[in-house]
């Protein structure tokens, strides 16, 4: 298959809202806001069927569309703390970049890869308080390792470096960067027929720096993405798909930890893929998240293609 697993990007809207929106939040419920304005470096959400086999040596490009909305943000209770009026709309378009070289390394064939994220943010906290944004955001870089341990099964082990690449204001509502760097080791395996079962599985673990403009350290994150899909013979694999979002420790502000300021989304949605077999396939999946806390409660609309050069 002519995909793999390689997180990393900024394509999500809700690792977009930044300190500004977190401001307006805490001065209505102290406890609303994990990470740094309820936001993450990495789109949770974003992969799905055949997440973690590399495809063969080569140049490939993968293109991905999401659409993001949200009417609503919670607090450590799950209660709404936003106000009516409240909206967060993202497009994001994202270009990806991969090279799989022939060479191999422990078994595995090595892989790099860059992604440059281009988002459309509106952020509206209450009527006549609102800000759009358009640019280039926090662009990733990574490699890893591919193993195909036979023709099903195929796993990855990979490193994302998270980069300050887009605008940020502190004073801003809508910011497309984060500003600050962001690490994350990868582990996935993929289990792939063309008549039968497919599941996937990957988990990602998130080591974020110091905003220096705000002194805010943002917790330690996990997120586990899954998909399991029915492979019907003739191209297509229908299931669902979705992810698992925990933060793993408290926010720390000045050197302060703050309690209570762990995020947490559980998401869940139909999802479908259609390999042509003649190198190029798309994806398609809809998510709505669920039990949300400290963080924006929304829906996603994902779109990925992928062709070889």
């Amino acid at each position: 298959p002519k995909e793999f697993l390689l997180q990393g990007g900024s394509m999500k809207v809700d690792q977009l809202i930044n300190k500004g929106v977190a401001l307006v939040l805490a001065a209505m419920a102290a406890s609303a806001g994990a990470t740094e304005g309820g936001t993450s470096m990495y789109p949770a959400g974003s992969e799905a069927y055949t997440c973690c086999a590399l495809p063969p040596p080569g140049t490939y490009g993968m293109l991905y569309y999401q659409n993001y909305q949200a009417n609503k943000a919670v607090d450590n209770a799950g209660k709404t703390v936003t106000p009516d009026g409240f909206k967060v709309r993202a497009n994001a378009v994202v270009p990806r970049f991969i090279w799989v070289p022939k060479e191999t390394v422990l078994g595995a064939s090595p892989v790099v890869h860059a992604i440059v994220p281009i988002v459309n943010l509106d952020v509206a906290v209450a009527p006549g308080l609102s800000q759009s944004k358009t640019g280039v955001g926090d662009i990733t870089v990574g490699a890893g390792l591919g193993w195909h341990h036979n023709e099903n099964v195929h796993s990855l082990l990979a490193f994302d470096l998270f980069m300050p690449t887009g605008s940020y204001r502190k004073e801003n509502l809508a910011n497309i960067g984060k500003n600050h760097w962001a690490i994350a080791p990868v582990a996935g395996l993929s289990y792939i027929q063309k008549s039968g079962l497919n599941a996937d599985m990957q988990h990602m673990v998130i080591f974020n720096g110091r905003n220096s403009d705000t002194d805010y350290k943002s917790g330690v994150e996990w997120v586990m993405e899954y998909a399991l899909g029915w492979g019907m013979g003739n191209g297509w694999t229908v299931g669902v798909g979705g992810y698992w979002y925990q933060q793993l420790t408290n926010d720390k502000q000045h050197g302060a930890s703050l309690p209570g300021s762990k995020g947490r989304t559980l998401a869940i949605g139909p999802a479908i893929r259609y390999d042509s077999g003649k190198g190029w396939f798309f994806t398609a999946k809809y998510e709505t998240e669920t039990q949300v806390r400290n963080r924006s409660d929304g829906r996603s609309f994902w779109l990925r293609g992928v062709y070889s050069f």
